[in-house]
């Protein structure tokens, strides 16, 4: 399939940036402003999400290709893709939407350098330099006192971060269309949310939602989630894997900046020296690579 033009891609990332940003605002919204229950938000944001890409690989069948939206995917990825989403909508019970987002971002990137150096990839002194601040950063960002309010929701996000970064590793390796395969590990982690939320009832009581809170959990899933990893991974046929890499440094701030405006959220000296810390030491990281492979 043809690349799409500069402005087609720049469009594309733009949308898809924002997206991602708005899936921390959204569900961070929905918990603390509206009755919905983490597990409910979870198995909607799921479910929305499996509605909405696999309508949009109906739509190809009806074009000509013939796989059922399931047929694509696999279970593995499934699993990865639930624990980030239920460990995501856990931790934002109690994380600000900024502080949820640097998190997850963080550990993301770093397991995927990580995992790189346990495939043999070698850094340079300039990029372990840039690994040990961003890391440093994420200790900091962990201490008692400042942004963040427990470690257990720290540990639920990066929980959610580990499995984001195995589902993207496991993406990157997999065949097919990318909508199709993001359709069928959809359709599979549905079952696995709602099954929490079975769990959920039985130990915590019954569901609670209210009807904004059910509304931004479906504006998570069909929007920032389902069509938004579509129009990312669009997006991506026009974008080096560096520059992808280095354009989703802005999520975080993005999410800061919603969270300041929509969500009352006060950016603190610890957040924002913590946010310099892993975005500078991640980039550091990225840059250096780059330079490296020319």
């Amino acid at each position: 399939m043809a690349s799409p033009s500069p402005a087609r891609t720049a469009l594309l990332t733009v949308l898809a940036l924002v997206a991602f940003a708005g899936n921390s605002l959204l569900c961070r919204m929905a918990l603390k402003h509206t009755a919905i229950d983490a597990a409910s938000f979870t198995s909607v944001r799921l479910a929305s999400g499996a509605l909405v890409l696999g309508l949009l690989v109906g739509l190809r069948r009806v074009a000509g290709q013939r796989r059922a939206p399931w047929a694509a995917g696999d279970w593995t990825s499934a699993l990865a893709l639930f624990v980030y989403a239920a460990g995501f909508s856990f931790a934002y019970v109690s994380l600000s939407a900024a502080t949820g987002a640097l998190l997850l971002f963080g550990v993301v990137q770093t397991t995927m350098i990580g995992w790189g150096l346990w495939r043999g990839e070698r850094l340079r002194p300039l990029q372990w330099g840039g690994l040990a601040t961003a890391c440093a950063g994420l200790v900091w960002l962990l201490l008692p006192g400042l942004a963040t309010p427990s470690l257990a929701a720290g540990g639920l996000m990066a929980s959610a971060g580990l499995a984001w970064a195995v589902y993207t590793l496991r993406g990157r390796t997999a065949g097919g269309d990318p909508t199709a395969v993001t359709a069928g590990n959809f359709v599979r982690a549905a079952p696995l949310a709602l099954g929490v939320s079975a769990v959920s009832a039985l130990l915590a009581g019954p569901p609670r939602w209210d009807t904004p809170g059910l509304l931004l959990a479906l504006a998570s899933g069909a929007l920032a989630s389902g069509a938004g990893y579509a129009v990312w991974y669009t997006a991506l046929r026009g974008l080096t894997a560096t520059r992808a890499a280095i354009l989703q440094l802005s999520v975080p701030a993005l999410a800061a900046g919603g969270g300041v405006v929509l969500l009352g959220e006060a950016l603190t000296p610890g957040l924002l020296l913590a946010s310099l810390a892993v975005l500078g030491g991640v980039l550091l990281v990225i840059m250096a690579r780059s330079a490296g492979g020319r």
